[in-house]
């Protein structure tokens, strides 16, 4: 039924811009843009309904129910999703290969706190404590300049 809609709903679009674009313009002036025109009545002249006036009624209460109609079926029918159907891509990077979960050891922890320099703790009373030795004099270098 959608499929059926669609193209009548823009002929019916063409029709209408086609049918507005044809009819003549009301007054032939700048004041009748403004409401300047001294021959019209508050609500424009009463003119005779022509063939252009009339269809321009019918086809814009077409267009108005049509495109209604299209955006209730859509919103009912459009639950889909553009990707659905297609497969995922396949990885090509290194694959990664299970670990082994029988035969292992169970893991242990240590709560000892790591400690740097071999094991050994800096003491708190040396201001020295964990700041690196100084570099050694070269051999048979003068000392100074």
């Amino acid at each position: 039924m959608y499929y059926v809609l669609v193209p009548i709903y823009i002929l019916v679009c063409l029709l209408l811009l086609v049918v507005v674009l044809l009819q003549q313009g009301k007054g032939g002036d700048i004041a009748a843009a403004f409401g300047g025109s001294s021959s019209q009545t508050a609500f424009g002249a009463r003119a005779g309904a022509t063939v252009l006036t009339r269809a321009t009624t019918v086809l814009a209460a077409l267009f108005m129910l049509l495109s209604l109609t299209l955006a209730v079926m859509s919103k009912n029918g459009g639950s889909g999703s553009v990707m659905s159907g297609t497969a995922a891509p396949k990885s090509t990077g290194p694959s990664v290969p299970a670990l082994p979960t029988t035969g292992l050891p169970a893991p242990t922890t240590t709560t000892a706190p790591a400690t740097p320099s071999g094991g050994k703790t800096p003491d708190a009373k040396t201001p020295d404590a964990g700041k690196p030795a100084p570099p050694a004099a070269k051999p048979g270098g003068r000392g100074g300049n």
